[in-house]
């Protein structure tokens, strides 16, 4: 329904940027003064290759009252849409999430580089993790090393993923709203010291996040 002033009190604002959660929820409020319509934040996770596939997973920050109506739009893009709670809730979970993936991949990162220099084959070293505890996304789907996973970035020379910048850009975000919760990151300042200084590199930037590896390995000079 359009009314003669333009407002539009019907319409869903569907925003699936990772942005910061107070931002987001004061753009909710202004669109609602406006009449514009409902602002929802619906952040995705699942990549280029969730998205290429249908398959990407939503995190939706709205009033349940909407929920379904925001269900129906975001299921033709993704299978896996969670309502997490009122307006900036879904940014939220998407920041902890990411703070989560940046950590797992710098420690996969770690984990894989020791076990390499210390004589083990890569391939039977993933193997061994990802049947062990140290399994998680960035071990098992995102590899780090060459060759290990045929479809990772890693095996395709860090190209096609999730940036090092966007990561940085992201965890930075994550760091701040953890701030304004009053929630302590412990290795908060370690891994926004290692995406800061690969985000300024121009080898590095605009590679695989996962290409932290090649930075561990001591081959920085190494065209990637």
């Amino acid at each position: 329904m359009v009314h003669q002033n333009g407002q539009q009190p019907d319409r869903l604002v569907i925003d699936c940027s990772t942005i910061d959660p107070l931002t987001s929820v004061k753009i909710a409020s202004r669109v609602k003064e406006a009449g514009f319509g409902t602002f929802v934040d619906a952040p995705m996770s699942g990549g280029v290759v969730g998205a290429t596939a249908g398959s990407l997973s939503f995190m939706v920050g709205s009033s349940k009252e909407i929920f379904g109506a925001v269900r129906e739009v975001l299921s033709k893009m993704g299978k896996k849409i969670v309502h997490c709670g009122p307006s900036g809730t879904g940014i939220s979970a998407k920041l902890a999430n990411n703070y989560l993936l940046a950590i797992n991949n710098l420690a996969t990162a770690e984990a894989m580089n020791f076990g390499v220099k210390a004589g083990l084959n890569p391939s039977v070293l993933a193997q061994i993790i990802n049947s062990a505890t140290g399994r998680s996304w960035a071990s098992e789907v995102n590899n780090p090393v060459p060759g290990v996973v045929e479809a990772a970035p890693a095996s395709r020379q860090y190209q096609g993923g999730f940036a090092i910048s966007l990561m940085n850009k992201d965890l930075n975000l994550a760091i701040t709203a953890a701030q304004q919760a009053n929630a302590p990151l412990l290795l908060s300042a370690s891994a926004s010291e290692i995406y800061e200084k690969l985000t300024s590199d121009e080898r590095f930037a605009k590679s695989d996040f996962s290409s932290v590896y090649k930075y561990l390995q001591g081959t920085t000079e190494a065209k990637l």
